[in-house]
């Protein structure tokens, strides 16, 4: 970024020429991020340029193949590969490829006290914000191998563009955000077992290359935010952003043969029904990386 960082409160200029770019590039609807690859497991140099293109607009591509039926999980992490995105976060809940499986629960799994296994909406959130602060997930995949009968639409939002609406407000907001305990996530204890400790850290962060990371959960409960006006303000002020009908929020389903993947943008999971005959399946891959504008193929 030449030295100037647009994320530094006290550099104005820098912040005003990133801002401008960034709006003025900003994609009108999600059709623009829409890239068919052919191949995952061997995107072509065009299809990669399309989604690095994407990506650095918004954070974000959605990815389409002719050939659903042909996709395998490997095929996937290869796709990511091409991306720079390479360490996968093992969480609890994948399998030992490091892929998770994204559908309803049996009522005998232990997944199914967790949101994401069930049916129920999720609220607006990052992936990982509960991780430890050296094992945040900058990079994200979703793909669709089955859709809900019925609901599941996603909300996508750029967390870039979040910081930009509140920094234009006032910039103490967001220098609330960056405080190192802006946001707490409480222990998970199960019994007598604490299974996490408490985890407190930042809303928004500057990585050590310069770009923007955004740890975040629209969770009322069990979420401790630190006890400040300004702190609570910008919170409020963030979750009215979300829930507005802003033009900057994209919203889509996933179809079959469709994925995501992107630098961990903030999104949500409206509720959806399955049916005797369709379940949801979706692949959701965590990376430890953030998509790599100058990697172009796998070493």
């Amino acid at each position: 970024m030449g030295g100037m960082n647009p994320f530094d409160l006290n550099d104005h200029d820098a912040y005003a020429r990133w801002r401008d770019r960034k709006l003025a590039n900003r994609p009108a609807s999600l059709d623009e991020l829409i890239v068919e690859i052919a191949d995952p497991a061997r995107p072509t140099p065009t299809e990669r340029d399309a989604v690095h293109r994407a990506c650095s607009r918004a954070n974000l591509a959605i990815f389409v193949t002719s050939r659903p039926e042909s996709v395998v999980r490997q095929d996937l992490k290869a796709l990511a590969g091409h991306f720079g995105l390479r360490r996968l976060n093992h969480n609890e809940g994948a399998d030992d490829d490091g892929v998770t499986v994204l559908a309803v629960a049996e009522t005998a799994q232990w997944r199914n006290t967790y949101i994401p296994y069930t049916d129920r909406p999720i609220h607006w959130h990052t992936d990982g914000y509960y991780n430890r602060p050296e094992e945040q997930i900058h990079g994200l995949m979703l793909y669709c191998e089955t859709p809900a009968p019925r609901g599941g639409r996603n909300a996508l939002l750029d967390h870039e563009l979040a910081y930009i609406h509140l920094r234009e407000q006032d910039p103490e907001l967001v220098r609330a955000l960056m405080h190192p305990q802006a946001m707490t996530i409480p222990a998970n204890q199960i019994d007598d077992h604490i299974e996490r400790p408490a985890r407190p850290g930042p809303v928004f962060s500057v990585r050590d290359d310069g770009r923007l990371h955004m740890r975040y959960t629209a969770r009322r409960r069990n979420i401790e935010w630190r006890d400040d006006d300004v702190t609570r303000e910008a919170a409020r002020r963030l979750r009215a952003l979300l829930e507005s009908d802003s033009p900057w929020i994209h919203r889509a389903t996933l179809q079959r043969g469709q994925g995501l993947i992107c630098n961990n943008v903030l999104h949500d999971r409206a509720g959806f029904e399955n049916s005797d005959e369709q379940r949801r399946l979706l692949y959701r891959l965590r990376f430890f990386d953030r998509i790599d504008p100058h990697f172009t193929a796998i070493a």
